[in-house]
């Protein structure tokens, strides 16, 4: 009868243990929160102004602070997560964005071969570095339609000869075969994005039990100092081992000893070996 008591209860144990690693499903609602958001602003992103949109980037941290404190997370911890989470929302949709315009300009755009008939530099500012921009002209004296190709430093120069993809219906930037690199782009946003789910499951961790306990058995763990100190004296037992020997080798001595000891701790002199403990 006693066995299978103690069985039930290390049965019950171990079920709280598994259930303390479970993934919580508000946790579960807040990943899938993240990625409709994701997904919805790089639907309408382009239909909607600027404005607005650095509004509802704001709207969704916001809200992001109040689930994760729901994860039982501190509150500094959650505003960190909320901004990092929303920042890396914003990224993944813009790379995104610049992989979708890719992907369509190699579908629809044709390949041809061009000379620079105009060049326009960014203004300096500072040690950035300044996007240079290119009107472009075809063979038969046409201008490439669409808005002037861009490049991150100065790499051509009027008059000079180049192929680039240029999109029929001027819509997208003419671009070189090799910044077209819509394969990199989805990449880089799909990063983005398991960032985002990262944090979120991170804080989840954070305010876990698990991570609680962690936290209690490291502020139990001895600092490096004690560590240090323990291994120069040979000595490992524990604070509480050493008062205990302490207060044995106090009851060892006579009654008159353990007062002059007393005495001279309290006054702060130094007690010396006595030779009755030899």
């Amino acid at each position: 009868m006693e066995k299978k008591r103690v069985s039930a209860v290390m049965d019950a144990g171990a079920r709280q243990r598994r259930a303390s690693y479970r993934i919580p499903p508000l946790a579960i609602g807040i990943g899938c929160y993240v990625l409709a958001v994701i997904a919805a602003m790089f639907q309408f992103a382009d239909d909607i102004g600027t404005g607005l949109e650095i509004l509802l980037w704001i709207a969704h941290g916001v809200l992001l602070a109040g689930l994760i404190r729901w994860l039982r997370a501190s509150g500094e911890s959650s505003l960190s997560a909320a901004l990092l989470i929303a920042l890396a929302s914003a990224s993944s949709v813009h790379v995104a964005d610049v992989a979708r315009d890719d992907f369509t300009l190699h579908q629809r755009g044709e390949k041809v071969t061009v000379t620079v008939v105009e060049k326009r530099t960014d203004p300096p500012r500072g040690r950035e570095s300044r996007n240079s921009y290119y009107v472009l002209e075809r063979h038969d004296g046409t201008r490439v339609p669409g808005p002037a190709m861009e490049t991150p430093s100065d790499r051509y120069e009027v008059g000079e000869v180049v192929t680039v993809i240029a999109d029929p219906e001027g819509e997208l930037r003419p671009q070189t075969p090799g910044q077209a690199d819509a394969t990199g782009d989805a990449l880089g946003s799909g990063a983005f994005a398991l960032v985002a789910l990262g944090s979120v499951g991170w804080m989840t961790w954070q305010g876990s039990d698990a991570a609680k306990r962690r936290a209690e058995m490291k502020s139990k763990a001895p600092s490096w100092s004690q560590k240090m100190f323990k291994t120069v004296t040979r000595n490992h037992s524990t604070r509480e081992e050493q008062e205990q020997k302490l207060r044995e080798a106090l009851r060892a001595l006579p009654t008159d000893q353990r007062v002059g000891r007393r005495f001279e701790s309290d006054r702060g002199l130094s007690v010396k070996p006595s030779s009755d403990l030899v």
